[in-house]
């Protein structure tokens, strides 16, 4: 059970957004401080108890909040919130539960929440190294073993040039134009995939970096995705995450 947060972020609309959610979501939790800087989370941990998991911000006004962890002893999960998705393979040494881009949706933080608490109420071994060798894959996925005829076959990452879910139901399209229906959900892909090479461009579309032809403004600061050799798929990356896009094609 979650019953003590903290929250480490400097902007107040979104500190005042999450306090929002926690409250809808989770409406027996104590939110027991909200911090905007290194230097204040560093004295806090200093003076206080360790929470039950901390929302945290990557960028904060002073720094990186990485820099927290080398400078206080943190003995608890991390759930980081930030509007940069290049720190997410970093976050995994940080006790690292979940790592939601802004703005945080309501799903995405109750599935995080119910992450943890699984892992908790379903384990004997509460320790953080526990914890850790829970949820963090050990390597990306390279591969997938599908159904086929009377057996099996197997489905290569590098074949995939984007991943698309309709009705609930997950579809990898292939560099040949073909299809393969695959078991996992987009959030799911989202873990399991390496971060350098796919892109989470809506809640409809994961794409592979190789795969964009090029990349177009589009209304209200979104930007509209352009597949190779595939011109009747339309992507829209929103306004929030376009700058997300731009430094991954840029990095």
């Amino acid at each position: 059970m979650i019953n003590r947060i903290l929250i480490i972020e400097d902007e107040k609309p979104n500190a005042d957004r999450l306090q929002r959610l926690i409250k809808t979501i989770r409406p027996k939790a104590s939110i027991v401080a909200v911090l905007d800087s290194i230097a204040d989370s560093v004295d806090w941990f200093n003076t206080n108890d360790n929470p039950d998991v901390v929302m945290m911000d990557v960028r904060l006004a002073d720094g990186i909040s990485f820099d927290i962890f080398a400078r206080v002893n943190i003995n608890c999960p991390i759930i980081f919130t930030t509007a940069y998705d290049e720190y997410a393979v970093r976050a995994f040494k940080y006790n690292s539960v979940d790592y939601l881009l802004k703005p945080v949706e309501p799903e995405e933080l109750e599935a995080a929440f119910e992450k943890l608490e699984t892992f908790v109420s379903g384990q004997q071994e509460k320790s953080i190294e526990g914890l850790l060798n829970y949820l963090k894959p050990k390597e990306f996925r390279s591969r997938f073993l599908l159904p086929y005829r009377d057996g099996y076959k197997s489905l290569m990452v590098e074949d995939i040039i984007y991943f698309y879910s309709e009705l609930k139901i997950t579809r990898a399209t292939l560099h040949t134009g073909t299809e393969e229906i695959v078991p996992q959900t987009l959030e799911e892909l989202e873990q399991q995939l390496d971060p350098k090479l796919f892109f989470r461009a809506n809640r409809q579309f994961i794409v592979h970096i190789n795969a964009i032809q090029q990349i177009h403004n589009y209304f209200n600061g979104k930007l509209k995705i352009d597949i190779k050799n595939d011109p009747e798929v339309e992507i829209i990356v929103s306004r929030e995450k376009a700058n997300l896009l731009k430094n991954w094609l840029d990095f």
